[in-house]
């Protein structure tokens, strides 16, 4: 019975413990009032084609985006370029394809059926060239991550002094909304960084939240269609349960004057 009570008492202590951690690494993330939020919600289009920019010249020279294709940068629901931009977008990567008659492989310029050039050859090469981390690929991140588009808007915003008493290995920095708090990727915006088409100034605030709208249309590129039948399938069922409460009230009604 003693050793019953020490091991439970061990284990609270334990909880305690583990949940006193987590209070203290937990921290709130930065909420945004997202355009593609609410059953209304639309993509900014201005927004995605920033955010393409940002990734282009700056995420994507360690982040693949292996899901996508250069022809969706020109379909209806995400940035919305030109046929021609798109081409033009495209042809700018020099993309490896082969064998030929000679049974080797050759360069060519990009077209729009190719998929987003890829920034490593392999996931070795990825690690080497980034101190033991693999870079994860931005297809998809914004739904695979808890907190979605707030977090890793919150975390390109996170990155700080580490506290008093906190060591960081070499290559390693403090962001307050890693989990973790520690992250082998160096804050990656900075004031002025690229220069957008646009004319908006490009401040690390705005990059981070064109850069997060892009990657969130990236992992779900048909949420304005799926906004737009929710809302039909809402009305729907609004003048369904009309019909079906007045059917009801005639039916009873001749039921009650039988009565």
């Amino acid at each position: 019975m003693k050793k019953i009570v020490t091991i439970t008492y061990l284990i609270f202590l334990l909880l305690i413990g583990s949940y006193q951690v987590r209070a203290a690494e937990k921290t709130d993330l930065i909420k945004i009032d997202w355009s593609f939020n609410g059953l209304f919600g639309k993509f900014d289009r201005g927004s995605l084609q920033r955010g393409y920019q940002v990734y282009s010249e700056v995420c994507a020279a360690c982040h693949s985006m292996k899901y996508l294709s250069y022809r969706n940068l020109s379909e209806k629901g995400g940035p919305e370029f030109s046929i021609e931009q798109a081409k033009a977008i495209a042809a700018s990567f020099e993309i490896t394809d082969g064998p030929n008659a000679d049974g080797e492989m050759f360069t060519r310029p990009g077209k729009l059926s190719d998929k987003f050039l890829m920034p490593y050859e392999n996931d070795k090469a990825a690690q080497a060239a980034n101190g033991g981390a693999y870079p994860p690929d931005m297809s998809v991140l914004a739904k695979a991550r808890k907190g979605g588009a707030d977090y890793i808007y919150s975390l390109l915003l996170g990155y700080d002094d580490p506290p008093n008493g906190m060591i960081l290995d070499d290559g390693v920095y403090y962001n307050k909304y890693m989990y973790g708090n520690q992250i082998k990727m160096s804050a990656p915006l900075s004031e002025g960084l690229i220069e957008y088409g646009d004319g908006t100034e490009a401040s690390v605030e705005q990059m981070s939240k064109d850069v997060t709208t892009f990657l969130m249309w990236a992992a779900e590129p048909h949420l304005e269609t799926r906004h737009r039948m929710g809302f039909k399938a809402i009305v729907y069922l609004i003048i369904l349960t009309v019909l079906v409460y007045f059917s009801m009230k005639k039916i009873w009604s001749r039921v009650e004057s039988k009565v």
